[in-house]
């Protein structure tokens, strides 16, 4: 059977590196059971002349769709066929629709880690019920705490459309010149327009709305994506968009009090009250079908609990195996771990 190793990508953050080729693996295993024609076995940590690589075995060998895949694995450097002591190198086309500055430029306190935003959109799109089709359609994504939108921006990394909602001002006004500006140097066709978010003539917030395109002949044509960034409370979240509107909701959930609701008396410091809160909301708009995807710190919020919330709103957790092998380390009072579920169909 053919195997295969995985040059882990090198990450700016320390802390992140030394927890990355756990989490691949974890990664790997989710990508093997849900996406992949072929499946895959055997997966680990293996060093070859002094660099440490991420191993697995296939039953045959890749195919163009399960390279589409795994092209996208978050932290995939290059992919290699190992075989008779060489390393084969295996081309990979990323699901990339511009460049990663895109993800990288912005720098602030409390940004989540890129390559963590990727694996938890990824994870949560082998949960839907087309786990292997998501690289051949564009699909729709809600961040329903996207703080300054690095799940935002990395579904436009995927060229799906993106809607963002948080409550916190400052963040909604940095996101807001950060795209502008960003779109307008990399000479992107768009319009993006702003102005107050009103609901039966009383005032939520405001909003961001972004048409664009990469391509200016698509532009032209009307084959568009768009984004939306609402600075509104998240238990708004279905009375601005439809019943099961979106494909996915993605979301890392705040670690302390700087983020959450203003709508309720204390859940903007309980993470484990704005999630019971709020769960239930963001199912409403969640298509049958579609999945969410939550990451958290454990310290603030036992895991048991938080799959019982999903339970009650009526979703289906991914529970067992490698679904309970993301816990990692973010600093001393920070332990981070993730958890997918599915609506039903």
């Amino acid at each position: 059977m053919p195997e295969y190793v995985i040059l882990v990508h090198p990450s700016a953050n320390r802390v992140y590196a030394a927890s990355s080729p756990a989490l691949l693996r974890a990664e790997l295993a989710v990508f093997g059971a849900a996406g992949l024609a072929a499946g895959l076995s055997d997966v680990e940590e293996v060093e070859l002349g002094g660099v440490g690589y991420v191993k697995f075995t296939s039953p045959a060998p890749l195919t163009g769709d399960d390279l589409a895949l795994l092209s996208n694995l978050s932290s995939l450097y290059a992919l290699f066929e190992l075989g008779e002591g060489v390393l084969r190198p295996v081309a990979v086309k990323p699901l990339a629709k511009t460049d990663s500055d895109l993800l990288t430029i912005q720098k602030y306190p409390g940004k989540t880690n890129e390559q963590f935003t990727k694996l938890l959109l990824n994870i949560t799109l082998l949960a839907t019920d087309a786990p292997a089709a998501w690289p051949s359609r564009p699909l729709r994504l809600l961040d329903p705490l996207c703080g300054r939108g690095t799940t935002l921006n990395q579904a436009v990394m995927y060229g799906f459309d993106a809607i963002g909602l948080d409550v916190d001002g400052k963040d909604f006004e940095a996101y807001e010149a950060f795209l502008k500006t960003w779109l307008r140097t990399k000479r992107v066709k768009h319009t993006a327009d702003s102005g107050p978010l009103r609901r039966n003539k009383v005032r939520l917030g405001r909003r961001l709305d972004v048409e664009y395109a990469f391509d200016k002949d698509a532009y032209r044509s009307g084959d568009t994506r768009h984004l939306t960034f609402f600075n509104a409370d998240t238990l708004t979240a279905d009375e601005l968009l439809r019943p099961n509107s979106v494909d996915l909701v993605v979301t890392d959930a705040p670690y302390g009090v700087q983020h959450g609701s203003h709508r309720e008396a204390g859940l903007a410091r309980s993470p484990r009250d704005l999630l019971a809160a709020a769960v239930p909301v963001w199912t409403r708009v969640l298509r049958p079908g579609g999945a969410l995807g939550i990451s958290w710190n454990t310290n603030v919020l036992p895991r048991e609990e938080l799959v019982a919330v999903l339970k009650r709103a009526g979703l289906e957790v991914r529970e067992g195996g490698p679904y309970e092998e993301f816990a990692h380390r973010v600093d001393q009072a920070i332990v981070r771990d993730l958890v997918v579920a599915a609506k039903p169909a």
